[in-house]
């Protein structure tokens, strides 16, 4: 009999050599998270738990990657419901429920440790799972790796570059829209609408400063050249007394040095696209920006659906 650290996930085999019996390993005190791989059922379930059960079925040379990357680096990545795994040899694979098992040979410093865990590098899932997601999706995640410090945009787009990588192509193009200092997802997916509709790309939060180099304010997206701004506004706190009163004089402010701003709602991006490119084209001629284009370009409907 040994000891077993039952707050990391652990084998059915290990479980029984430390003297957990089958029939405690089917108890209230055990969670499965794989067949045949177990941890302490108060333990939350969380990405680095589920990479390392994923990983006590493979050599010790897998790594965490894919979805699974991303997830253990708090990108935003959309609903995959498998833990992916990759290893060197179709040999070492593992066939489980849950997870997805890859097999490639990673070069020099595409394999990290991060809490613990093998996990490709951020450079390496931008590859990985670029044949999985759309040029949108694959904007957010790159978007979110610079905002995070994971990656700086150029540093991105340079060994996307020079990847010969299957999906390069892919991660290239959307490397290529890969921007600094973006706040949120939803700010990117609303850069993307606009740009896609064959709209001028608007600036990322561009700051407006007084004679003494005070910051004033900061705009998501913007036309600095026209004074339009493009704004995401997906708070539910408005209604709060303070809130407002800075929104107010905010607002006063913009309206003394002659700024427009069009707000947009996630119902502008999710369910009513095509309206918010139709404001923010408006918006752009009625300011004066020239080279508009009579109509929208089409190529934002396949990655904004409309209701």
């Amino acid at each position: 009999m040994r000891n077993l650290e039952t707050r990391r996930p652990f084998t059915r085999a290990d479980a029984i050599a430390a003297g957990i019996s089958p029939k405690q390993l089917r108890g209230s005190k055990y969670r499965r998270i794989f067949y045949g791989v177990y941890v302490e059922a108060r333990v939350p379930d969380h990405p680095v738990v589920r990479s390392q059960a994923a990983l006590l079925l493979h050599p010790p040379t897998a790594s965490a990657s894919h979805f699974s990357a991303g997830r253990i680096y708090r990108l935003p990545m959309p609903g995959n419901p498998f833990e992916h795994v990759t290893v060197a040899r179709a040999a070492d694979r593992t066939e489980r429920d849950g997870i997805r098992c890859h097999v490639d040979t990673p070069g020099p410093g595409a394999v990290q440790v991060k809490e613990g865990v093998r996990v490709s590098s951020p450079v390496r899932m931008f590859l990985e799972i670029a044949s999985f997601l759309s040029l949108v999706d694959l904007v957010v995640v790159g978007d979110a790796m610079v905002r995070l410090g994971l990656v700086t945009a150029t540093e991105l787009r340079t060994a996307c570059d020079a990847s010969t990588d299957r999906n390069a192509r892919a991660a290239r193009r959307a490397a290529s829209w890969v921007r600094a200092r973006v706040d949120s997802a939803m700010e990117s997916r609303l850069r993307m609408l606009i740009v896609l509709a064959g709209l001028p790309e608007p600036r990322v939060n561009h700051e407006v400063r007084d004679d003494y180099g005070n910051l004033l304010m900061r705009f998501d997206l913007s036309y600095p050249d026209i004074k339009l701004i493009i704004e995401y506004d997906g708070r539910q706190h408005a209604q709060r007394s303070k809130q407002w009163l800075h929104d107010l004089k905010r607002r006063e402010h913009l309206d003394e040095e002659r700024w427009r701003i069009v707000v947009v709602t996630s119902e502008g991006i999710y369910k009513r696209p095509l309206d918010t490119v139709s404001r923010v084209r408006r918006a752009l001629k009625q300011q004066g920006c020239h080279g508009i284009t009579a109509q929208p370009s089409e190529a934002w409907r396949p990655y904004f659906p409309t209701s």
